[in-house]
């Protein structure tokens, strides 16, 4: 059974700071609806701006660079309090499980940088466990194909294609592309909370092939069904968007910024370890990003 949209939510500007201009698709009002995720914002970076040295605790994080502007070099170059470094190109994943906690930025290194930000959370008993950070180059990631579809399988799986990586709160995270007049049918586990995320043109059908199209920028929420259908409307431009799907929780959440926990309690003292240096952020007393 295809599963229907229930809920569309355009991802309004909500705040620029330090050069960077977000889109935030989820926020606090949706976490009931979307369990298991936290938050999903598209964001545009540039020099000197980004994002400086700061903490998590709680989640998963998924930053997808999904274009530089002006020239296709460059990149987020990530640091963080583990001697973790790198720098994330086009196309790339940066992929930080903040567990007990861990303190990082991801500054532009040149021009224009447009990506992807997902927030998954973990279950009570993996809260606390260690950082971790894994890098997807776009060269590494599998893709899967059919007639006018491209799927990139960043977690779980498409048309028989599977991801390598394991993510410890269940989850597929499929970037596709459709060409004018394509259509595909996702199998998604029937149980699990699925949503859409349009990137790019205003013509994409969701759900059923009677419903609107979508404008880019839209956030498009699923009922229960063990598919997603798609259909590109356009007769001469491409639908990109990302299908995003997980295993419910089915936690209490309490989310102070960048800390995800289940309790107030919990944020309370998940603030006093931070400004503390204390359980997990015990560098946080001497680290600095270059």
């Amino acid at each position: 059974m295809s599963s229907r949209v229930v809920k569309k939510i355009f991802a309004n500007f909500e705040n620029s700071n330090d050069g960077a201009v977000i889109r935030q698709g989820i926020t606090k009002s949706d976490h009931e609806l979307l369990d298991p995720f936290v938050s999903l914002a598209e964001f545009s970076v540039s020099p000197p701006g980004g994002f400086r040295d700061h903490p998590h605790r709680g989640e998963i994080i998924f930053s997808f660079l999904l274009y530089i502007l002006k020239a296709y070099i460059g990149g987020l170059i990530h640091q963080d309090f583990n001697g973790n470094k790198g720098t994330v190109h086009e196309g790339d994943v940066l992929w930080t499980t903040a567990g007990r906690g861990i303190i990082h930025s991801e500054m532009p290194k040149e021009h224009t940088n447009i990506g992807l930000q997902l927030w998954v959370n973990l279950p009570s008993s993996d809260k606390m466990i260690d950082p971790a950070n894994v890098e997807i180059s776009s060269s590494e990631m599998p893709v899967a194909y059919e007639e006018g579809a491209e799927v990139k399988v960043i977690a779980g799986e498409s048309m028989g294609v599977q991801s390598p990586f394991y993510t410890r709160t269940p989850i597929m995270f499929l970037d596709i592309t459709l060409q004018p007049g394509a259509q595909t049918h996702q199998a998604v586990p029937e149980s699990w909370t699925a949503f859409a995320y349009v990137i790019d043109c205003n013509e994409g059908v969701f759900g059923s092939s009677d419903s609107s199209p979508v404008q880019a920028h839209t956030l498009v929420v699923f009922g229960t069904g063990d598919e997603v259908s798609v259909w590109n409307t356009s007769s001469y431009r491409p639908l990109r968007f990302f299908l995003i799907a997980g295993e419910p929780i089915g936690e209490s959440v309490v989310q102070h910024g960048p800390f995800v926990m289940n309790t107030q309690a919990e944020i309370d003292g998940t603030i006093w370890d931070y400004r503390n240096g204390e359980n997990g952020f015990e560098k946080a007393k001497y680290w600095r990003s270059e």
